[in-house]
């Protein structure tokens, strides 16, 4: 299927072409602002499909809403009819399109056009009518919240916020591009009015300052946000987007002694952390039971001793492990417990615990085995 894309230089046209240049049986034609609508009937002749994103939503001229959002959309529409071709045609609006402006309004007059196409020609259409839409290469500082939050916080610089409790209707890129390839296989005649990217997310401007303010600092205080799911991870993925290459790393604490080093990778909130440890031959690190706390071993690289001794009946258990074979080794509440290098080189352990540790009610008892 060969899809032309107009506003391909755009937001959401940049995702839109990467993704179809991803799949199989996609090429791409495009049609942005260095093109005149003079070159668009040679472009249609040679599309299966279109997907319209150019427009204007932020002019120099409030006149332009009119001749870009509303012209463009005519010379199109009137390219199609003149094909005398079905040409599958995606129209991208927005919520606006309801609103007493300049730009609700012409994004209304140009769903008129597409619709009086369809119904003249019984051409395949879809109208979006796409809330704020946001991910990666936004444009900052100019019509999108949640890209100039992101941006200013990743560098640190400072935001303003005019009303904290303004309701935000907000869609993730990657579901409109998926939406859109989805609807690109599956269009009917007819105009379909008012599709809806799924899922779509609410947030208020304070709630997603202080969102994203929280992944900034998740590298100083190591504790990571939910970043695997819905709104929280889209937000996440957005902001790192934003991150220059100088900020692409940043240090750990190092805790080292006679013994080895130690160092924390990662905290969540509620599923423990994740650390490292290394021991020196000979060297032996634990000596010690928890309550309620329990951890996972996985050497790396070396050879372990680990030893456990049952605090109540002192029935006592020893493995040996290394990390020439991927094995993890749990300590269990009630069992005192070490590791010991036995072999001849460093020793170098990865380990997660079920909860982060917490100076003030350590839950960590010395006990020898």
């Amino acid at each position: 299927m060969r899809v032309l894309v107009t506003g391909s230089q755009g937001f959401i046209g940049k995702n839109l072409v990467v993704r179809l240049g991803e799949l199989t049986g996609f090429e791409v034609l495009h049609f942005d602002r260095s093109d005149t609508v003079d070159a668009f009937p040679h472009l249609l002749a040679q599309a299966d499909a279109l997907v319209h994103l150019a427009g204007e939503n932020r002019p120099g001229d409030i006149a332009d809403f009119v001749s870009v959002n509303v012209g463009l959309t005519k010379a199109i529409c009137a390219a199609i009819k003149s094909s005398e071709r079905r040409i599958p045609f995606i129209f991208a609006s927005s919520i606006q399109a309801d609103n007493a402006n300049a730009y609700g309004e012409s994004k209304q007059s140009a769903e008129q056009v597409v619709k009086q196409l369809s119904m003249e020609t019984n051409n395949p259409a879809v109208i979006y009518r796409l809330p704020n839409v946001f991910g990666k290469w936004c444009k900052p500082n100019y019509n999108s919240v949640v890209a100039t939050f992101c941006h200013n916080i990743a560098n640190d610089l400072p935001i303003q916020i005019n009303d904290a409790a303004a309701q935000l209707r907000l869609v993730y890129v990657d579901d409109v591009v998926s939406g859109f390839i989805h609807m690109l296989n599956s269009m009917e005649d007819g105009v379909h009015q008012a599709a809806k990217v799924v899922p779509e997310y609410s947030i208020t401007v304070g709630d997603l300052a202080e969102q994203i303010e929280a992944f900034r600092n998740s590298r100083s205080t190591l504790v990571s946000e939910r970043v695997g799911a819905g709104l929280v991870r889209a937000l996440y993925s957005t902001y790192m987007s934003y991150l220059k290459p100088a900020k692409f790393a940043y240090d750990l604490p190092r805790y080292s002694d006679e013994r080895g080093v130690f160092v924390e990778m990662l905290k969540t909130t509620d599923s423990g952390q994740f650390s490292y440890f290394t021991v020196l031959p000979g060297s032996t690190r634990g000596d010690h039971y928890h309550h309620s706390k329990t951890e996972k071993f996985l050497v790396i690289k070396g050879s372990a001793n680990f030893k456990f001794r049952h605090i109540l009946s002192n029935e006592v258990f020893e493995l040996d492990t290394t990390g020439e074979t991927p094995r993890v080794v749990e300590t269990v509440p009630g069992w005192t417990h070490n590791i010991t290098n036995v072999g001849e080189d460093e020793l170098i352990v990865m380990l997660w615990a079920n909860e982060i540790f917490d100076s003030a009610r350590a839950d960590t008892i010395a006990a020898k085995i």
